[in-house]
């Protein structure tokens, strides 16, 4: 496989990853990112952990749906992360779940 057929099933990957999430974005309330992962989840708990002097975070999150276009199934039953990076966590509002429109330049 050369470097060009790569990159051409890369962007096609990412292209269905992002129409998926278009699909299914409208099901979930959160939007949780890790520095390895963003997720969508509508349950989830956080705790910070402080062992000799080192903080961390633990986010478990229950039905969640995963952003990695190397995963042949991204709807997870139950997803348990533990960091010692930022975790961001954001409710979506209904305005938020409003996609662009399809002259976005991804297409149908």
């Amino acid at each position: 496989m050369s470097a060009e057929d790569l990159e051409k099933y890369e962007t096609e990957m990412e292209l269905k990853l992002y129409r998926e999430y278009r699909d299914v974005v409208g099901l979930f309330k959160y939007v949780i990112e890790t520095e390895r992962r963003f997720y969508l989840t509508n349950d989830y708990e956080l705790q910070v952990h402080s062992v000799q002097g080192e903080v961390f975070f633990e986010v478990s999150m229950a039905d969640a749906w995963v952003w990695d276009m190397y995963r042949p199934a991204r709807f997870v039953r139950k997803v348990r992360v533990l960091t010692f990076k930022d975790v961001n966590i954001e409710e979506l509002a209904k305005s938020d779940l409003e996609l662009p429109s399809d002259d976005s330049g991804f297409g149908n």
